[in-house]
């Protein structure tokens, strides 16, 4: 046992006749954590994404809400009277009325 190990610590598994298979696991287990490597990294990557994109949406979601309230306030009715008061337009005092109007149908043409 203790030879095995010793003989890890000194490298002579890579140079003994059967290296090529401990080749091909060292290199499979490189490929698989660069793979896992980048994963990671995109995963990353995405997440602060995400968070940007959350962080734009609630700004944008409080600018909207703020407008709207303006646009509520200034489609008041006493909003728009005090604006148009200084041209001289009020509202009316009395209702509107409705005209009707009744055509006689003549039989002759």
């Amino acid at each position: 046992m203790a030879a095995k190990v010793y003989d890890i610590l000194k490298g002579s598994f890579l140079t003994n006749d059967d290296a090529f298979k401990n080749w091909r696991f060292i290199l499979f287990a490189a490929v698989l954590a660069i793979v896992m490597i980048f994963t990671g990294h995109s995963y990353e990557r995405k997440v602060h994404k995400l968070a940007a994109v959350n962080e734009q949406v609630t700004e944008l979601h409080s600018e909207y809400t703020d407008l709207e309230r303006r646009l509520m306030f200034m489609q008041m009715e006493s909003t728009i009277a005090r604006k148009i008061g200084n041209k001289g337009i009020a509202p009316a005092k009395n209702p509107p009325q409705k005209i009707v109007i009744v055509e006689k149908i003549d039989g002759n043409n």
